[in-house]
């Protein structure tokens, strides 16, 4: 049990959650809840497995089997060894995504909310393998109602780049359970090959106690330009193995054969996402190889991205604006934090009563919102109840871009009957929350000629 579990500070925050209504991001935690870093930052844990990351782009018609003979040195095709290599590097972001806190902080901590237009940048650059060349990290906050933070991860030497975007919703059940539905998707390009892929629901247990925890269920998905499907399903302990962070994830050809269940998939990997997995394959008589060591999780040391000193940071990057509340964090000073979170809040309340005076909105720097709505006119301007009207993206004083007719979002989602709309990641089309009304279609989008041109942000 925590050494906080007893304390008074800890007991009234458990009852004005248990009564709480309403955004949980504006929900005050007492001091040794709280992370001293942003949500801006979580979109590195993408690519700290450098050499992951990395993999699939240097599988080619000649190499593939060398690039996966430890998991099948009878692999059948590159489009196969390239799904292992990126359902291997999912596999490998979740514990830096969802253990990280409890590791370095004892337990699972509530980041910082991001202000409108935060930004955070950096670089992994990979000197010791120099065929990896460069890899790039650019995180923008591109709305603040609801909290939303679009990210893209490239490496040009190898032609590999990843854009996304993500936002959460949480509740507490009447056990004080924090459930959390995630919002958006991811996109990897490997030279000209896509991948969509969905986070998964999550709920944080151990709230009781004091010693809060991150717990993964429900299920991802990766589907391929290739046609190759994985879905990836979620449990806590006991329902696959006994342990905590389990799961299993299932290769199939195609989507057709996941939900039909008419075939058996190439591959079932099960095992813990922040420990041990295995890989068995599915013989065409029936048989099974035996297990082999997938990914294991304790053995792959993350490799930090760098970041300039804050000295030599933007106003607008995270750990320059957020200095004074992490250092107040990290001192357990409940005074400082709230001095200046109210400092860093209140400027930016001021930024937004500007604007307002002046009849503009924010401008987003790299990304921009695509409305991908099947009829954009005919939508209701005026909102219904189940449409966020504090959402900044409707309150844009542009019009919002429509999808190419090639748009590779809604082709791969259309492959397995992925919903399109603002609905949680994962959602397909005929779902409880695909069938609400009023649903928006909003998804954002790296654009790489405004980082290409952008004059005061570097590396």
């Amino acid at each position: 049990m925590s050494q906080y579990a007893s304390s008074s500070t800890w007991t009234s925050f458990l009852k004005s959650i248990a009564s709480f209504n309403g955004d949980l991001s504006s929900l005050t935690a007492p001091p040794f809840i709280l992370a001293p870093i942003s949500l801006t930052e979580f979109s590195q844990y993408w690519a700290e497995h450098p050499d992951l990351f990395l993999n699939p782009s240097f599988v080619d018609d000649t190499n593939f089997k060398d690039y996966v003979k430890d998991l099948d040195e009878n692999v059948e095709s590159p489009e196969i060894a390239r799904m292992l290599l990126v359902t291997k590097w999912f596999i490998s972001t979740l514990k830096s995504q969802y253990c990280s806190r409890n590791e370095t902080m004892g337990s699972e901590k509530k980041p910082l909310n991001p202000f409108l237009g935060e930004l955070f940048v950096g670089k992994w650059e990979n000197k010791v393998n120099p065929a990896f060349g460069e890899t790039v990290l650019l995180s923008e906050q591109v709305s603040h109602h609801p909290p939303v933070t679009a990210y893209t991860i490239f490496n040009d030497k190898n032609n590999i780049k990843l854009q996304g975007y993500n936002q959460v919703k949480a509740s507490f059940t009447k056990s004080l359970m924090l459930t959390v539905k995630q919002y958006g998707h991811t996109i990897l390009n490997v030279k000209g090959e896509h991948y969509l892929m969905t986070p998964p629901p999550l709920h944080i247990e151990g709230i009781l106690m004091a010693s809060p925890f991150v717990e993964l269920d429900g299920k991802s998905y990766i589907q391929g330009s290739n046609d190759l499907f994985t879905v990836i399903e979620f449990s806590g302990r006991g329902y696959f193995s006994g342990k905590k962070n389990s799961f299993k994830a299932k290769i199939y050809q195609n989507s057709d054969d996941w939900s039909s269940k008419s075939k058996d998939p190439i591959y079932t990997i099960s095992g813990q996402w922040s420990g041990q997995s295995t890989l068995v394959k599915n013989l065409p008589n029936g048989k099974k190889t035996d297990p082999v060591l997938f990914y294991d999780a304790e053995k792959c040391v993350a490799e930090h991205l760098y970041v300039k000193p804050i000295e030599d940071q933007h106003p607008l990057e995270s750990r320059k604006a957020w200095l004074p509340t992490a250092e107040a964090i990290k001192a357990n000073d409940f005074e400082g934090i709230s001095k200046a979170k109210t400092e860093l809040e209140e400027s930016q309340r001021e930024l937004r009563r500007q604007e307002e005076a002046k009849g503009i909105s924010w401008q987003r720097r790299w990304f921009s919102d695509v409305d991908y709505s099947d009829d954009v006119n005919n939508k209701n301007e005026n909102n219904d109840e189940n449409t966020n009207n504090d959402d900044e993206s409707n309150k844009n004083d542009h019009v919002k871009e429509r999808p190419q007719p090639d748009d590779i979002f809604i082709k791969l989602a259309s492959k397995f009957n992925l919903s399109t709309k603002n609905v949680p990641s994962g959602t397909l089309i005929g779902d409880k929350e695909d069938k609400k009304e009023g649903l928006q279609s909003i998804h954002w989008r790296f654009k790489r000629e405004l980082w290409d041109n952008e004059q005061e942000i570097v590396l």
